[in-house]
């Protein structure tokens, strides 16, 4: 079988073969099918794998066939047969691994692509895979007598050979597992793997109890050495443990691995052994002296052979003798040297291996030493980082404060510089006031000088007019004394006039004296206020200047603080960007991989439902109008980032999701629209790649555009319309009416079918005698009995639909109700048309058994297809009634006494079969023996061909009943609608 696959590349012939063997009838067949299965998964051609996995399910569920069988090969088998569903399930999964699991190192971490969450489901997989394998282990174990020496029984043997197999998958998967726990040890806290170590150490008890106990049957001791796991299981919180780690390794002898290379000599041994063996029993038969020479007629006509004769033959029956010892001896050499080669090779294999693993051990520690050191500078730069970061913050918030404290200075500062400008204003105000009054005293003071001089002058001149007169009078006195008389008054007015003048100049002086003091004063107060304006000016400009240096300070600290928050502006944009770019890269990578699912074989068996299609493109398309608006503000605003993440990663989760969802949905769709979709599907994805890229390039971000994939998705929507299921498009206001019709449709075929088997049953009674009268008024009358049953059944179904639309269950008329409650509404229209339609097809073939021209068969499956539609109309009633109701438990009467009329039918249709057989025997007393002969070798012809046309059958009602199921479960919404 090996062979044969990698001979036709595939496994089609062997299928083909298996498909004809009776598996689910005989154990022991189906047992050893299971282990020449596992072989040809493990060492056959590539292809097997996929050529088996279509017969995946019916491998299911043959082991749940058998695991109903509680003795013998019959819980083997079932296990079996879920180990090998595992297996294939796990190389489809992680195409990676070849069939024997053997891979190196590095194969293992190019399976897992250097991402943890993938070593860690791989992990997981395995696990599952090595838990099939202990099970099947375990139960084989169980179900031997362990006292006794099974393992050289042929019985025994046959339960143990498959072990073998089992050994080899568990020495690799537990190998792997300890290497991707350690793996994943490095990455991940150890709580998180608790479960993972605590599943490891039940599994390793288990395989180190059965490596042990399978090492002590003398039927492995021959075809195998089973390696012995360590006493304690490894220490995944020490990642140095991983350098003690030694694979297990199976060794198979090469007798047994390799059949073809014993020696030929052992089958000459074998002949020359199975010829003295027939030799001696001839003798025993038939006598010695003519089975050692035949031909010696010598002796029987009396002659003897003398000594030198005997002895030439006693020489060559020793050189014969010693040639058949050479000849072992040759065949024992021979063997030992096959044997010490293929010890040599074993030791020469362990030893490559011992290197390899200390090659791999040493890479492993350079690896682990780099990674180390990695993470080291990793730390110190992520503290250096961090240290610079909080340095920052404490310098961003000192800066802070001290550009508030500083803005309060400088608004304190302006304050008083404009206090200061209001003084100076008022003083230079009081200084050109001062200087005005200065002004108007020195011009008073000019005023009085003036009106002094004028008056000392009139004083002068009067006096001078005075003395004049006085000379006057002297002179005139001489002259004449005799006017003195007359002139003595005159004289006496002049001298008081003199005097009032000289108090006058007095007063004047006076007043001189006290306008010089005030002018003194006022000289005072101007140097004072001169003093205090210099003084004041002083002040004004240290002010100034301190004003200024405190100023430029200020700007200083200010240009510094803008250029500090432009430097961390211009980070906090780059990060941004950079979340942004990270974001959109794990957004391209996430539907990347819905891409390559559409391709990837193990997503073939996956389906799904239109309106599923349909829910998951209208949200994709709400989120790309959410996307829309979230990129147009962080274009106008760069600080709106916040808002385009998640839009981001809900974009890539919904289209992935739309894209898978769609291939799921094709799987199950018309070639033509299938392929539309698919199709549609890979478009909308390369549109969603590329608007993620440009959003990656800050150069073609702000030409990205997400309307192709709008589009896309407007047409994914479009055809997931087309695909929905013409049930769905009856409106929901004409479901109430629709069950009315439907209801009233079945009652009217149920009552037409009646009235017809009435006429049958008249028209046979009138045209038919004897044994066929007979039959046929049997087989009508349970017809008879089966529609008034399905009437009953019919009318109690309606009186439970009305009790529940009339309790309201939320509705206030029948038709919302219907409307309200669409699935079970739908669900019951199709009920109903199937008993109706069944009742239609019952008397036909009815009508058809009558005439002579139908099969029994016919009319069985037809009473039974109707069973099975009431037994659909019951369970579409009870899905919404109380379980108290009265007119449920008619219902259930009904349906009692539907199943009892099927079975009525059924059997009287069995027993007319039986009758009409039994007329129609044959006549076998004028055949001869040469006509019987031949009748016989044609009826095991037909025989075959009826086997043959009966497995063919089965296949196709089973691809039937499946495509059914799939189509009403889309129709009735299955998937969706949880009621059914």
């Amino acid at each position: 079988c090996i062979l044969g696959t990698h001979h036709e590349k595939g496994a089609q012939t062997f299928w083909s073969v298996v498909n004809r063997l009776p598996l689910s009838g005989n154990a022991v067949l189906c047992w050893k099918f299971c282990h020449v299965f596992h072989k040809l998964l493990r060492d056959g051609h590539t292809n097997v794998l996929k050529d088996s996995i279509r017969y995946k399910n019916e491998l299911s569920d043959m082991s749940r066939m058998w695991g109903h069988l509680s003795e013998g090969y019959g819980q083997l088998c079932s296990i079996y047969l879920k180990l090998l569903r595992t297996k294939m399930e796990f190389h489809t999964k992680n195409p990676r691994f070849p069939g024997n699991l053997q891979m190196s190192d590095r194969q293992l971490d190019e399976a897992g692509e250097n991402d943890v969450n993938n070593f860690f489901q791989l992990t997981v997989e395995m696990f599952d895979y090595l838990e099939c394998e202990l099970n099947l282990f375990q139960t084989v174990f169980s179900s031997l007598d362990m006292s006794r020496s099974v393992s050289v029984t042929a019985a025994g043997q046959c339960r143990l050979a498959p072990l073998i197999q089992v050994i080899l998958d568990c020495s690799h998967l537990y190998d792997y597992t300890v290497k991707l726990l350690f793996k994943l040890h490095s990455c991940l806290p150890a709580d998180t793997l608790q479960g993972h170590r605590d599943r490891f150490l039940e599994q390793f008890r288990k395989l180190k109890d059965l490596f042990y106990r399978s090492s002590n049957l003398q039927y492995f001791k021959r075809l195998i050495q089973i390696p012995q796991l360590p006493e304690n299981p490894p220490n995944f919180l020490r990642a140095s443990a991983l350098s003690e780690h030694i694979s297990p390794v199976v060794v198979i002898p090469a007798e047994a691995s390799s059949p073809d290379s014993e020696p030929i000599t052992d089958l000459v041994e074998m002949d020359t052994a199975s010829q003295s063996l027939f030799d001696n029993k001839f003798d025993d038969i038939f006598g010695s002296s003519f089975s050692s020479d035949p031909f010696n007629f010598s002796s029987q006509n009396g002659m003897k052979k003398d000594d030198k004769d005997r002895l030439i033959e006693q020489l060559y029956g020793e050189i014969a003798a010693l040639k058949e010892e050479l000849e072992n001896f040759k065949a024992e050499t021979a063997r030992g040297a096959v044997q010490l080669r293929g010890r040599a090779s074993e030791l020469e294999a362990e030893l490559a291996e011992q290197r390899h693993l200390k090659q791999q051990a040493q890479d492993e520690s350079e690896f682990l030493r780099t990674e180390l050191e990695e993470l080291k500078k990793q730390r110190e730069d992520t503290e250096k980082a961090q240290r610079s970061l909080t340095e920052i913050e404490r310098r961003a918030q000192a800066n802070e404060q001290r550009y508030s404290k500083l803005k309060e200075k400088y608004s304190e500062l302006v304050q008083n510089h404009a206090d200061l400008l209001r003084k100076n204003a008022e003083v230079t105000k009081q200084v050109t006031v001062a200087r005005q009054a200065q002004g108007d005293v020195e011009r008073e003071k000019k005023e009085l000088e003036d009106s002094f001089q004028r008056v000392s002058e009139q004083a002068q001149r009067k006096s001078q007019e005075q003395a004049e007169v006085l000379d006057t009078l002297k002179r005139e006195l001489a002259a004449s004394r005799q006017e003195l008389q007359v002139l003595q008054g005159t004289l006496e007015s002049s001298t008081q006039a003199g005097a009032e003048q000289s108090t006058r100049i007095a007063g004047l002086e006076q007043e001189r004296d006290s306008l010089s003091r005030a002018a003194e004063q006022h000289k005072e107060e101007m140097a004072a206020l001169r003093a205090e304006l210099k003084q004041l000016r002083d002040t004004l400009g240290r002010e100034q200047e301190s004003s200024k240096v405190e100023l430029e300070t200020l700007q200083t600290q200010l240009r510094d603080k803008e250029t500090e928050e432009r430097a961390l502006r211009q980070r906090l944009a780059e990060e941004q960007l950079a979340l942004l770019q990270g974001t959109a890269r794990e957004a391209e990578r996430m539907v990347q991989d819905a891409l390559s699912r559409l391709e990837d074989p193990a997503h073939i068996g996956c389906t799904g439902s239109a309106d599923c299609l349909l829910s998951r493109t209208l949200a994709a398309s709400e989120c790309v109008e959410r996307l829309r608006d979230a990129h147009g503000k962080y274009l106008s605003d760069g600080a709106a980032v916040s808002s385009l993440l998640p839009c981001l990663a809900l974009f890539a989760h919904l289209v992935s999701d739309t894209l898978v969802q769609g291939s799921a949905t094709s799987h199950v769709a018309p070639m033509e629209p299938a392929d539309r979709l698919l199709e549609m599907c890979r478009q909308c994805g390369s549109e969603a790649v590329s608007y993620l890229s440009s959003l990656q390039d800050p150069g073609t971000m702000e030409g990205a555009n997400c309307s192709p994939v709008m589009t896309c998705l407007g047409r994914i929507s479009a055809i997931g319309e087309e695909l929905r299921p013409r049930g769905l498009d009856v409106k929901q206001e004409e479901l109430g009416d629709l069950v009315d019709k439907e209801m009233a449709a079945t009652a009217a075929a149920i009552e037409t079918a009646a009235a017809r088997i009435e006429e049958m049953l008249s028209k046979a009674r009138a045209g038919d005698t004897g044994v066929k009268l007979e039959v046929n008024e049997r087989i009508l009358g349970s017809c008879t009995g089966l529609m008034q049953a399905i009437h009953v059944l019919v009318l109690a179904s309606k009186d439970l639909q009305r009790e529940i639309v009339e309790s309201g269950r939320g509705a206030a008329s029948p038709k919302e109700f219907y409307a309200k409650n669409s699935r079970w509404t739908e669900g019951l229209i199709s009920a109903s048309k199937a008993v109706g339609w069944g009742a239609t097809v019952m008397v036909d073939a009815a009508d058809l058994v009558v005439q002579g021209k139908g099969t029994f068969e016919e009319l069985m499956v037809c009473s039974r297809e109707i069973a099975a539609s009431t037994a659909q109309l019951v369970a579409a009633s009870k899905v919404k009634a109380d379980k108290d109701s009265a007119n449920l438990c008619k219902l259930q009467q009904a349906s009692r006494g539907v199943n009892q009329a099927t079975a009525s039918v059924v059997a009287s249709t069995k027993a007319g079969k039986s009758q009409v057989e039994e007329k129609d025997s044959m006549d076998f007393s004028s055949m001869t023996l040469t006509q019987i002969k031949r009748q016989e070798m044609d009826s095991q012809v037909r025989v075959l061909e009826l086997e043959n046309q009966l497995q063919k059958e089965r296949q196709k009602l089973g691809e039937l009943r499946k495509k059914h199921y799939e189509l009403a479960g889309v129709a009735e919404g299955w998937e969706e609608d949880g009621e059914w």
